[in-house]
Parts: C-alpha cells; structure tokens; sequence
C-alpha cells in the first residue's frame, strides 16, 4: 500500500496483490505495523475488507468441490459428501476467516480442476465451441493464478499438464480424426470464424494448438504480468532490497539508489569502490579489512602468515573501500582526464583506511587448508615479498575491450602469480575474525559461479593523496548527478532466486486411511491382472485405474489437504467395492476344473484363412464337482470367473495341481 519493495519467501506477489486490492477497496492506506500476532488493530485498518476475499474464496471452494465430483460422474450423494468434508474442515474453515493466502490458493487449485474437467467433457459434444474455449481458456487462467499466489500451485499445474498431455496422446490415436482420407466438421467458434470443414490431420493439429496456447502460453505470460505490475506498484526502497544486488537496488527508489545517485559510471585509475560479492550467500557482504591480523597458530596447529586480515563483512562500513591502483604509478587518485580500467588490466586493490594492499601467497586459509590464505600485506622485512597483483577480468562484457563500470560489470580478480581467483568461501571466521565470512584465493576454479564474482556498488573519483584528507573524504563523498535504470526482465529473473494449523482429525486420519486402501486394491488387482485374472473388461479397468490416479492427484494438487483425499480416496474405494467385484462362487468354491490338453497341436496348413478362422466356439464350464482324473493320480483345477466367454488362445486362469 506504501509502494515500498518487499520480498515474500512464500511464493509470487499475486497472493499479495489480491489482499492489497481488498485494502484498497476499503481506503487502507498502509500505516499499520503487522509485527506481532494478535496485535489490536487499529482504526484506520479496514478489516472487514482485508479479510472480504479470503473469506469469499473460501465459501466458493465447498460448491466447487461439489462440481468436481460430479463432474467425475459420481452421483450427488457423493459430490454432497465431499463438499460436506469441505464444510467443516476446521483448517479452512480458520485460513477463510483470516488475512491468508492458503484459501485463495486452494480456490484457484479447485477452479482449474473444475475448468478441466468442464472442458474435457465439452469435447465429448461441441468441441471448439465458445464454452470450450472458455473453459479451456480458464483452466490456464486458473492454473497461473494458483502459482503466482504460492508455488505449492505449481502440484496443481503439472496435474492439468499431465492429465492433458495423456488425453492429447489419445486424441492423436483416435481414428475418428486421424482416418487418411476422412474428414470431419471442427466448428472454429466465435461467429466470426464460421463453420469450416478440416482434414483430419489438421483437426488434430488445432487441437493441440489449443491446449499449447491456452495451458502453457497464457499461463507463462500471466506469471510474467504478475511481477511487471508488482514491480511498477512497489518502486520505492525498503528493508528487503538489501539481500538483492546493487543493480537491482539502485533501480528503487530511496536507499541504494539515493547513495549511488550520480556517481561515475566508469571505474578509473584512483577510484574509490566497495566490492560486493555477486553470490550473496549466505549473506550479502563486502570485500573488507581492518587492523587486525591472523593469528600465528590456528587452533589446528596450523601456522598463517600473520599478515592483515581480509574478510567479507555483510553490513556497510568505512572499511569497505578500496582504491583502484596503477601498478606502474604511486597516484592514488584519478588522474585528468581520468584512464579507465578495462578488462586483462593489471589492478592492485589497496585498503582505503590502511593502505594495505590486497595479497595473496602460498599459504594455507585459515579455515579453507586446500585455498590460499587472502591478506593485506604488511612488510616485516623477512623472505616473503609482496605478491599483491591482479589481472582483471569482466564476466559480463561484451568485448574485450569493455570498461569496467560501477554496478553493471560483474568481474573477477585473478592473482597475477599464482592464477588464484578472489573468492568468498561463506565460512564464517573463529571469534579472532570477529565471525565475519573468510575469503580465500581459489586456485582450481572452473568455470563461472557467483562466489568469485564481485561489482562496484559505490565508486568516488578520489581526488585526496594525503591519508588523512583521503579518510575523510571515504567518510563523506561526493556525488554528482546520472540515473540509471534496470530492465524488468532482469528484476524479474533476479527475484526467482528469492502460522500452523490443526485440522479435522478425523477428516485428515479417514483421508489418509482410504488413501492406503485404495492403493492396496490397486496393486491388488494389478498382481490379479498379471496373473491373467480379469475381474473386469480391460477397457473399464483403464479407465477406472486413470480416473483413481487423478483424483490422487487433485488431492496432492491441494497441497496435501487430506480433506480431498478422503473424498478421492472413498470415492474409489466405494466405486471398487460396489459393482465391480467379481461374482462370487457358489458354495464358497473358488476353483473351477478344465480337462488339461495332453499336448499342444500345431495348425493346420490347410485350415481356412480369414475371420472365420478365428472365430471359436463359446466354452461350457463344467459343474463344481467334476474333477479331471490324470495318469498318476492327480487333479488339475483351473481357478477363473464363472462366466461364458471365446476361448481365448491361452489358458485364461491360474492352473494349480492338488495330489
């Protein structure tokens, strides 16, 4: 509401965007704490508003739940039960009557849900009609809301994705649109497109079309026009746009962007700089040193080299700068006109409070034995020289001849003598190093990875060559007046990297109880169908295997709400346990007898070709208690239903032998 940057762990803005449009509808103007719970509010907070579409999102998600079963054909008493189970979830129930997220997450969960199966069942009749394309247009509507409120969306998305990735595929294989020579009436509506008769191939071309644009394209654009109004709306700086980096702050207003306003673009011989890693884990921090030196024993019994500590420090301060220096000059100023450093340039970096400069040598960190030991080096007068030049090299240019710019070059230091890269190891220092995160010089460094990374956040032109007049100037510098700003994309890619409730116990227990029993009969008449028992036509096992599986699948969709389980889970389990079983033997018999053929026979060659030959005689079961007396003395019993069916080519059933 005060259009000041915040970063929410818990997923996208849109979430937050739906909360600030109740505000704003009931006039909130921001000034309200949120920093403890239960805290009374004041009057100036619009309640009723805040909590106006939590509220109506979560009464809305009982009636969708009742459309969703029925529109898996289940028959009222179930779709009453399930949107019952939603009723009195006491966990939905608590999250639809406060200023949360999770009930608006779960309204769009259940909208894209019920979009999808809308649409399918739109296609059994009217296909591209105007409610198949709007019901197909909502679900990726749908689909995109959900995961711009909170990425727990995203189990809802790859359900739909899957779900239509599978009837895709059936839809290529259906003969009805994919006949060579056929054709078949695709009616292209609004009005505007007509009526228009299309090949087949075309036809299947379309509908793939369709489902492309409207569950990937629309979705992608909308989660994009998310962070783009996000970004607009809060511009200002604020306490969260310091873990991001120093482009991204100096593209807000206030904060960074007050500081850096108007300083040189061009880092020059003699320029004053704070480096900041790129990585910023594990936390944010710039290159830094004070008087303090390593300690001649580490606790290990190592030895160092005793020289100035240099750490990365996560908080601004005096002991943050440095000084670009010409190794073939003793200025430490810029020079008029002033000389750029480009990239391959030969750099030293010294301590801008200390005068020390930046060193590294054949000695192990402290904390990091297999790196070198990063220090700014003090002369003893003893057998180790300085060893303090850097080649520069600009990740980010787009030639070898690019400059090195404050806040838009990223760059890395390589030791001119030992080609080890300057790198923050994100181990934090022993309490000698006041815990500050230890920096080392990488000698083995593949590649590009952010922890060896650094730019220019603040950069003066110094102009001081006496100490003292130089520590005051690092204190107080000055600024002339360039903007700058950052692209959207390059905010949005940046902000990618970036209350407990108890529920109905019984709902959540039941739930999870029917899960396990639904999973059991699955695997159950799996193993029976492997062992070429089919309890039901292959064609309705299918389905009703793919149709458990999505409810499965809307239940972990809803972020594991054990309410949708239940409804899920009973559903299926009610469904097998009613008519589908197969039909029960009389007299508690479960095994049926079949004469065993003494051997197989092949065809024969003269037999006649054509449908008529495989066409065979229906196969009289013979009565319970006739028993198939084999040379030895043994029974063969063939265990299979009690029905009439075409002798299929192979024994249809589990042949036991009983002595």
């Amino acid at each position: 509401m005060k259009q000041i940057f915040f970063l929410d762990d818990s997923g996208p803005p849109f979430g937050h965007m739906v909360l600030a449009l109740g505000g704003y509808l009931g006039g909130f103007d921001g000034n309200f704490l949120w920093n403890r719970i239960g805290a009374e509010y004041s009057s100036n907070v619009p309640v009723w508003s805040l909590r106006l579409l939590p509220a109506l999102a979560g009464a809305l998600s009982v009636p969708m739940a009742y459309q969703i079963v029925l529109e898996l054909h289940f028959s009222h008493c179930a779709a009453m039960g399930a949107a019952l189970l939603m009723l009195i979830e006491n966990a939905l129930i608590t999250q639809s009557r406060l200023m949360l997220l999770e009930s608006v997450l779960i309204f769009f969960n259940l909208l894209a849900v019920l979009s999808y199966l809308k649409f399918f069942n739109c296609q059994k009749h009217s296909p591209f009609s105007l409610s198949w394309w709007f019901w197909l247009t909502l679900t990726g509507v749908a689909c995109s809301c959900a995961v711009g409120i909170k990425y727990m969306g995203v189990f809802t998305y790859v359900l739909v994705l899957g779900v239509a990735a599978v009837h895709a595929w059936h839809l290529i294989g259906d003969q009805t649109l994919s006949n060579v020579g056929a054709d078949v009436q695709c009616c292209m509506r609004p009005a505007c497109m007509g009526q228009m008769r299309m090949s087949q191939g075309v036809c299947v071309f379309c509908h793939l079309l369709a489902r492309a644009v409207a569950l990937l394209v629309i979705p992608v654009v909308l989660y994009l026009l998310f962070f783009y109004v996000h970004l607009i709306l809060v511009f200002r700086s604020g306490p969260h746009d310091q873990i991001m980096s120093s482009a991204f702050q100096a593209s807000l207003e206030g904060g960074l962007a007050r500081i850096t306003q108007g300083q040189p673009l061009e880092v020059a011989f003699g320029s004053q700089v704070t480096l900041r890693n790129v990585f910023g884990k594990p936390v944010p921090c710039w290159l830094h040193s004070h008087q303090d030196t390593y300690p001649m024993i580490y606790e290990n019994g190592r030895g160092s080299s005793h020289q100035q500590q240099v750490t990365c420090y996560p908080f601004k301060d005096v002991n943050n700068w440095w000084i670009v220096k010409d190794p073939r000059r003793h200025q430490l100023v810029v020079s008029s006109p002033p000389r750029p450093v480009r990239h391959g340039d030969m750099v030293q970096l010294v301590h801008g409070m200390t005068t020390r400069s930046l060193n590294t040598h054949d000695v192990a960190a402290p904390l990091s034995p297999h790196s070198q030991e990063v220090s700014c080096y003090i002369d003893y007068n003893i057998s180790m020289p300085a060893q303090n030049l850097w080649r520069l090299e600009i990740v980010n240019r787009g030639s070898d001849t690019d400059v090195w710019k404050s806040i838009l070059s990223e760059v890395r230091f390589v030791h001119v003598n030992t080609s080890a890269v300057l790198k923050l190891s994100g181990a934090h220092l022993p309490d000698w190093g006041y815990r500050q995160l230890e920096i080392v010089g990488e000698k083995l460094s593949r590649g590009y990875h952010g922890s060896t990374v650094w730019n220019v956040e603040e950069h003066r032109y110094g102009a001081s060559q006496e100490q003292r007049e130089r520590e005051r100037e690092l204190h107080s510098p000055a600024q002339v007046d360039v903007t700058r700003n950052l692209s959207f994309m390059a905010r949005f890619s940046e902000l990618q990297a970036q209350i407990h409730l108890l529920g109905n116990i019984v709902i959540w227990v039941s739930g999870s109880l029917a899960l396990a029993i639904y999973a059991l009969l699955s695997l159950w008449y799996l193993l029976r169908r492997r062992r070429n028992v089919h309890d039901l036509p292959q064609a309705k096992e299918r389905e009703d295997l793919a149709c458990g599986s999505s409810r499965v699948g809307v239940a972990g969709a809803l972020s594991y709400r054990c309410l949708a389980a239940l409804g899920a889970g009973w559903g299926a389990v009610c469904r097998w346990l009613g008519s589908e079983l197969p039909p029960v033997l009389p007299d508690g018999e479960d095994t049926l007898p079949l004469p065993l053929p003494a051997r197989t026979h092949l065809p024969n060659p003269s037999a006649p070709c054509g449908p008529a030959a495989h066409q065979r005689p229906p196969v009289q079961v013979p009565a319970p208690e006739e028993r198939l007396q084999r040379p030895g003395g043994g029974l063969v019993l063939l265990r299979m239903p009690r029905v009439q069916h075409a002798a299929p080519t192979h024994l249809r059933g589990q042949v036991t032998l009983a002595t």
